[in-house]
């Protein structure tokens, strides 16, 4: 079998063909757009990939010609000798990426299926639409300040509207910005609604918004970044994965917890977050939030949202394995490595 890395650019891309005995067989430069037929052209070998934008979609292509395929981490492939010395060329990085491949079975990151990239794309395109409103926001009430007027309450979609009946002449400049967060608010309504119309449709997204906080969004990243809920063996294992976890920092008799790891996806974590204060506010009779509520009389607030934020996570674990809906009377119990609720001892 030959081992295939591939150094992948934006407009061309590196090639190094290895043989089962490190022999470098072939090496070349090739358009990124031309990948496609050059795989279908050859024999099935082992495909290596370090993760960017483009390696799920030539990993998707590569295995519907029959090739294994390996998504190295980025994290991973400088101990694999990639930059070493600080010298980095494409055609290094390829020979590098191949001679690995024959000595080890390198290791995959997930690839997700095409349906969650396209769930990730929507979310991502809608939350960048709101930072974009956000950082125009701020910038007009900065304007506001310094000409010492205020701007009426309210929420964002109405802030345009509110800001030009402040009883202020604002100059062109502001006044674009402020058409421009119209036009932003517009679309960000419309995603809102293209969302909640995706996650209403969808059985499972419709069984994990039934949990305290977590609405559309929070559904669809999550099922989004799960993909495959099979892939973890456990809801301790999933929670470790969003980096939800607190860490360690020990030595010897010494053991010593830090703050939580902030592995993973950072948008996930958010809306995990975020999922976490929105029952903390709402719904603060559920026997979840209330267990959440004796963590921040011992620990704090702020301890008790995290501590809320990986229970919802182990929560939706267990709701995605079991196909059931969430059960208020059970949202304090321990998950086990199955995803089965079992009751707490009362």
């Amino acid at each position: 079998m030959d081992h295939i890395a591939i150094d992948l650019g934006s407009r061309e891309s590196q090639i190094c063909v290895r043989n089962e005995s490190n022999e470098i067989t072939e090496e070349r430069r090739i358009g990124t757009d031309e990948l496609s037929s050059w795989l279908q052209n050859r024999l099935p070998g082992r495909l290596v990939l370090e993760t960017c934008s483009e390696s799920f979609g030539l990993a998707d292509t590569a295995r519907q010609f029959g090739h294994e395929v390996r998504v190295v981490p980025s994290t991973l492939v400088r101990s694999l000798g990639v930059g070493a010395r600080r010298i980095k060329t494409d055609r290094r990085d390829a020979q590098v990426l191949s001679a690995a491949s024959v000595r080890i079975d390198l290791p995959s990151v997930h690839v997700p299926s095409v349906a969650s990239r396209q769930v990730k794309s929507l979310c991502t395109s809608r939350e960048t639409l709101v930072e974009a409103r956000t950082k125009l926001i701020c910038s007009v009430r900065g304007f506001f300040r310094t000409h010492r007027h205020k701007i009426p309450s309210g929420g964002s979609s109405t802030f345009a509207s509110r800001a030009q009946h402040a009883g202020f002449t604002l100059p062109p400049h502001i006044l674009a910005m402020l058409r421009t967060i119209d036009g932003l608010s517009a679309e960000i309504t419309a995603l809102d609604v293209s969302v909640a119309q995706m996650a209403k449709g969808d059985a499972l997204c419709s069984r994990l918004m039934t949990v305290p906080g977590v609405g559309p969004v929070t559904a669809l990243r999550f099922v989004a970044a799960v993909d495959d809920v099979q892939r973890f063996h456990d809801a301790h294992q999933l929670e470790s994965y969003f980096g939800l976890v607190p860490g360690e920092h020990s030595s010897g008799n010494r053991k010593t917890r830090t703050s939580i790891t902030k592995a993973g996806s950072v948008k996930v974590r958010w809306v995990m977050v975020q999922a976490a204060w929105s029952a903390w506010r709402c719904r603060p009779n559920d026997p979840m939030v209330q267990w959440a509520q004796r963590i921040a009389e011992r620990r704090g607030r702020k301890v008790a949202i995290l501590a809320l934020a990986r229970k919802i996570a182990g929560i939706l674990f267990a709701l995605c394995r079991n196909g059931k809906s969430y059960d208020p009377s059970r949202a304090a119990d321990r998950i086990d490595a199955d995803g089965v609720i079992h009751k707490a001892a009362t």
